[in-house]
């Protein structure tokens, strides 16, 4: 079997190593022709030959629009080319990873693995495990044809990845493919909005976290998480009571949130700086700023906002206590927008300038954010080193 990979990433590179050398891997940052460790070829894009591969596997982010996926003959997601255990997906706008990693905690005892866009690509896991907790994107969901899970968490969608999928009805549509799919006796949870799409699966709706909290029978006094990632926790706990009834509230009170998500610490001063990077679109960011609502908030906005309408973002900080930083790609529409409703701006254009900016004006009483509500790769390698440049610039304040 001639196996035709496009992109060469983290997923791709798993599936050439499982089955080299017969990987034909096409990336257009190839030049030449040459062969990876593995023995599999690696060719420019200009070398596809749609009539000599089996399968055609892309990278979950490869572009639809691309030339290659117009010539594929036989388009295959990861999700579609494996043979899969029970298992779980974990979808929606945000809080997919931290779900995803709740779940795990939950169910780690039971042998269950997790995979996906979390990091870990299918090719690498366990396919004798008995479950499989998967963080599914709306790029996977977009090339997945056939397969689907047993179980369904599907957190609230909002506008995202509007370039790459076209439109939002696009992206939404990506979002709620696996319940077309679903087999009598799965079961899915999503927002309300959605409980009555058609589908062979149970579908299960929530307007929020308290609601489905009752739907489910979970005592929501008796969890310590916060908002945004209550609800998180709550889809955890409801999967555990789909598959296993039974909803273990103090093993999910004993969940540590990953670094990067609305991560508090102080400077030398004692005054308060949040890191909270992971905040790639507006919803993120709108969590964040409910957090600190009562505050006075000094925010970084800006990166790239991958073409989505920002203007529900800033209707938001109306009502607020709340001044911007612009950097990134857009900082000129961060400009733009913040003027548009008043309030105070100053144009950085990069995050070490920002911090700057901020050290003279954070008081006591307010709280210095980072939740850019945009993408960081047009400046940085990723949310992360963002993430850490932002504490180490904070840390080094005199």
């Amino acid at each position: 079997m001639i196996i035709s990979l496009f992109g060469y990433g983290v997923t791709t590179k798993a599936i050439a190593k499982r089955f080299a050398p017969h990987c034909l891997i096409y990336d257009d940052k190839f030049k030449e022709n040459s062969q990876d460790e593995f023995g599999n070829k690696l060719l420019m894009c200009s070398e596809y030959n749609p009539d000599i591969s089996d399968v055609d596997i892309p990278s979950p982010g490869f572009p639809p629009h691309h030339e290659l996926i117009k010539k594929a003959k036989h388009l295959t997601s990861e999700y579609d080319f494996f043979d899969m255990p029970p298992s779980v997906w974990i979808s929606g706008t945000n809080g997919k990873t931290t779900t995803t990693q709740m779940l795990k905690h939950l169910l780690a005892s039971r042998g269950a693995v997790e995979g996906g866009n979390i990091g870990n690509p299918l090719a690498n896991l366990d396919k004798n495990a008995p479950l499989w907790i998967l963080e599914t994107s709306s790029f996977t969901l977009h090339y997945t044809n056939r397969t689907a899970p047993d179980v369904y968490l599907l957190l609230p969608v909002r506008p995202d990845h509007i370039s790459w999928h076209g439109s939002f009805e696009e992206y939404e549509k990506a979002k709620l493919k696996p319940l077309v799919y679903m087999r009598e006796g799965s079961v899915a949870l999503v927002p309300e909005e959605y409980a009555h799409t058609s589908s062979n699966a149970m579908l299960i709706g929530y307007k929020d976290s308290r609601d489905l909290a009752q739907k489910m029978g979970i005592d929501i006094e008796k969890i310590n998480i916060k908002e945004p990632f209550l609800l998180d926790a709550l889809l955890a706990l409801g999967a555990e009571k789909i598959l296993f009834d039974k909803a273990d509230v103090e093993k999910i009170n004993s969940f540590k949130i990953d670094h990067h998500k609305l991560e508090e610490f102080r400077d030398k001063k004692g005054r308060l700086w949040v890191n909270d990077t992971k905040g790639t679109n507006i919803d993120a960011t709108i969590e964040a700023l409910k957090r600190y609502r009562d505050e006075k908030i000094l925010i970084v906005l800006g990166g790239d906002d991958k073409g989505v309408d920002l203007t529900r973002l800033f209707e938001h900080m109306r009502g607020l206590q709340v001044e911007i930083f612009a950097i990134g790609s857009n900082y000129k529409k961060i400009m733009d927008f913040s003027r548009s409703i008043g309030k105070a701006a100053y144009e950085c254009k990069t995050l070490d300038m920002a911090v700057a900016q901020m050290d003279k004006k954070l008081g006591m009483d307010g709280v210095g954010l980072l939740s850019p509500a945009a993408a960081s790769l047009d400046q940085f390698s990723s949310y992360i080193e963002r993430g850490e440049l932002f504490m180490s610039l904070v840390a080094a304040l005199k």
